[in-house]
């Protein structure tokens, strides 16, 4: 029964992530369906006329009933309620209206909004809730543990959890935590590991490896949880092993910062290239590099995470260096054989590291083996697959 399904996502559809991890996946559920978007886009964005059209097509070519909402910054606290305010007032009006039965909310500001909508309408909640934000906010050092700010938000996803007709998260290992949860003991919601997965029509093999020179690369920003100093330090070693060595960083916005990085580990200029590029373009970077590296802050609220970079360098043919404790990242790794997965940090650590990744990346076979754990793992297909039959599920249920 086609019940109508309603995704919220607090990510702009003219942004790269909301085009990317949002709309490429609506793209594949709308045949057959009524789907109804609500996110909600950045004034800059929003002015970007150009874009704007261009998205707003796209979105109407897929079938899609796309309800944009402004999002709003500062004061963080009070603007996010605003949002929160805006969007459940249009959720209801929306289920209500067009007679919608599921309610999709991406992440935890989207699930109040849902939540409303569901003991408003009696709509199926799914939380599809990403990642342990609240967690998350304290890893990152933008909340203080067990202050006002993590409680309330803990009391949410409290809230979340136990309303859910149907949970999704990434990674296995957050699966695991959560049935541990002592309030959720005999109270589990049905729960659907669907990780971050890539576009692997785009994210392909364009040629044979690249490993004269060796190309070490990165792909992305550079900020709280990616390891910037541990990855130069790998690029440092890698060119120990192999003087030609050089580094390809593909990122946006920070390069002032990532040149000051460069200058204190002492790495000459000539031999990174540094460079930014649209995300219809990342492919063809990824191509040039013989690896690729994905260092991630290990905390507690990185179990949950699931880094698309690790996808996207995989379809491409690119063995990765990872880290042990984000996620799934140390048994996709590992496990396939088509990267390392790094627990300790010291030089010796980095330095072993390093030489496995170089003896993977000159392997026969590499390439088709990194393929072939991006189509098993990372398809974009494969997770739109899964949404489905989550959707088609909760038909059946009311």
């Amino acid at each position: 029964m086609n019940r109508g399904i309603l995704y919220i996502s607090y990510d702009g559809m003219l942004e790269p992530l909301g085009q990317s991890q949002v709309l490429a996946y609506l793209e594949r559920l709308a045949p057959g369906r009524r789907i109804h978007l609500i996110s909600f886009e950045k004034p800059r964005d929003w002015n970007d006329k150009k874009l704007r059209d261009n998205i707003g097509r796209r979105i109407a070519a897929a079938g899609i009933r796309w309800h944009p909402l402004r999002y709003h910054k500062s004061p963080s606290a009070p603007a996010t309620a605003l949002d929160v305010a805006a969007g459940t007032t249009l959720a209801i009006g929306l289920v209500l209206r067009h007679r919608i039965g599921i309610v999709h909310a991406r992440s935890y500001v989207p699930g109040l909004m849902a939540l409303a909508a569901k003991r408003a309408t009696g709509a199926s909640f799914l939380f599809d809730m990403r990642g342990f934000w609240a967690d998350e906010r304290v890893d990152g050092n933008l909340w203080s543990a067990g202050g006002r700010l993590y409680r309330a938000a803990k009391r949410t996803e409290r809230k979340l959890l136990l309303a859910a007709d149907q949970v999704v998260t990434l990674t296995h290992a957050s699966e695991t935590e959560l049935r541990g949860w002592p309030y959720l003991q005999g109270r589990m919601p049905p729960i659907s590991v669907i990780p971050t997965c890539a576009d692997l029509d785009r994210f392909t093999v364009q040629g044979p490896p690249q490993r004269d020179p060796f190309v070490l690369g990165y792909v992305g920003s550079v900020g709280t949880w990616y390891l910037l100093d541990e990855m130069l330090r790998c690029f440092v070693l890698l060119q120990r092993q192999k003087p030609g060595a050089r580094l390809l960083i593909v990122n946006r916005g920070e390069h002032q910062l990532i040149r000051e990085r460069l200058a204190a580990a002492q790495i000459g200029e000539g031999t990174v290239e540094l460079t930014a590029a649209d995300h219809v373009d990342v492919a063809d970077h990824i191509n040039r590099m013989s690896a690729a590296m994905a260092l991630i802050k290990p905390a507690y609220s990185k179990i949950a995470s699931a880094a698309t970079k690790v996808g996207e360098y995989l379809g491409c043919g690119v063995p990765c260096l990872g880290t042990s404790g984000v996620g799934d990242m140390e048994q996709v790794l590992e496990g396939n054989r088509v990267g390392v997965a790094l627990s300790k940090w010291t030089d010796g650590d980095l330095e072993d590291a390093v030489g496995r990744l170089t003896e993977l990346a000159h392997e026969d076979g590499v390439q088709q083996r990194c393929r072939q754990a991006a189509m098993d793992i990372f398809s974009l297909a494969h997770g739109a697959q899964a949404y489905a039959a989550i959707y088609d599920a909760l038909g059946d249920r009311r």
